[in-house]
């Protein structure tokens, strides 16, 4: 009994261990996500940048070098016809509209550059939740009114109700009313998105009820770039998802994957090589009962099975075990590691996949691993293993 309670105890820890760094590596990863994709949309269609066009002469250029023509903001044509491509597909799930470009916002003597967009509102915090960040004032931009990053309105002394004139390169102007402000946790974004309805951008940037941006939102994250590829196909336009905007993330991501995968194979070989050196010291210790259980017509392969269960139980217990372990071990160390307002410094998923997935996992673990010993076992000669023992 003491052996197998130590045994079943190893397989335990193993599991709690397991559980422990998946589930801290499960909510860095999410952590990482959340931050990325709450400021940015997984797809952004938009029209194709302008080339320039070569004059020629016969068959041979007239001009050696080719310059990129500096670009300006167009509208994707036919827009709405585009927007409904996007919704019809299966794996999108929201689409929103943008007039967005390059603006300067102004109040007295006080001027900072930004990045203007006009949008839709509800369609848009379909896309970016901005309503659930609002620090101040409400979300809705009806007119001439405009929502603002925290750092851009405390930069230029704004509050709620206050004024800003916003000024574009294509000339441009007009006053907004600051409807709300926001905090989306980016300090670039912080400092330099402004909101304003579809209308009033278009007015502003000279696009004439036209949109140079479709912003989409998929159903699974990372099949983003998939989607991206077959609308860019489908559309004909610049079609760019977030895994092709954020490489390093997404190298930093699979790496992180990589390590949990090889953290739960490498605990997994532990609790085989455990079990089945304890069954095979098993087998060894009892090769008289073994040999006493043949004579009396025990067939092989119910001898086998009784160290195949003996180590799915032990895989079994073991699990439960270790799943109350990890999960408790995954509490206090949340708590000992909060920050100053109570959230979590390093944040941890713990999902009922996981404990499942733990369960099964060293479940079947145990069975195959006692599989050699039972062999063994069934395979001992009854006159052998009395005379033996």
């Amino acid at each position: 009994r003491p052996q197998t309670a130590l045994t079943i105890s190893a397989v335990g820890v193993d599991v709690a261990v397991m559980i422990f760094l998946s589930a801290l590596i499960d909510g860095l990863q999410a952590s990482l996500i959340e931050r990325t994709l709450g400021t940015q949309p997984h797809i952004t269609v938009r029209p194709p940048e302008e080339e320039a066009r070569p004059q020629l002469r016969g068959d041979i250029h007239a001009l050696r070098r080719i310059e990129r023509p500096a670009q300006r903001i167009h509208s994707i044509a036919q827009w709405q016809r585009t927007d409904e491509v996007l919704r019809c597909d299966p794996e999108i799930i929201a689409t929103s509209p943008a007039a967005t470009g390059d603006a300067f916002a102004r109040r007295a003597n006080a001027s900072r550059p930004v990045v203007l967009y006009g949008v839709v509102p509800e369609r848009f915090d379909a896309i970016i939740a901005v309503r659930d960040h609002l620090v101040a004032g409400r979300y809705q931009l009806e007119g001439r009114e405009a929502l603002l990053g925290s750092e851009l309105a405390d930069d230029l002394g704004l509050g709620v109700g206050d004024e800003l004139r916003i000024q574009t390169p294509m000339g441009g102007d007009a006053l907004l009313r600051v409807r709300g402000i926001f905090d989306l946790g980016n300090r670039q974004v912080n400092q330099r998105w402004v909101l304003t309805s579809l209308r009033s951008a278009q007015a502003l940037l000279d696009l004439a009820g036209g949109a140079n941006a479709i912003h989409a939102k998929v159903r699974r994250i990372f099949d983003a770039e998939e989607v991206a590829q077959r609308l860019a196909a489908r559309t004909g336009l610049v079609t760019k998802s977030w895994m092709a905007e954020n490489e390093q993330l997404l190298i930093g991501l699979r790496s992180q994957s990589s390590s949990s995968y090889t953290i739960q194979a490498f605990v997994f070989l532990a609790v085989a090589m455990g079990i089945a050196s304890v069954l095979v010291v098993s087998v060894v210790q009892r090769t008289r009962e073994i040999g006493i259980l043949r004579a009396m017509g025990t067939t092989r392969q119910t001898i086998a099975a009784v160290f195949v269960i003996q180590g799915a139980l032990v895989g079994l217990f073991g699990s439960l075990i270790g799943s109350g372990l990890g999960g408790l071990l995954s509490f206090v160390f949340s708590r000992a590691n909060a920050n100053p307002d109570g959230s979590a410094t390093f944040p941890i998923a713990l999902e009922p996949r996981l404990f499942l997935l733990a369960t099964v996992l060293a479940t079947i673990t145990g069975i195959f691993a006692s599989l050699l010993p039972a062999r063994r076992a069934g395979r001992l000669d009854p006159v052998e293993a009395i005379r033996h023992a």
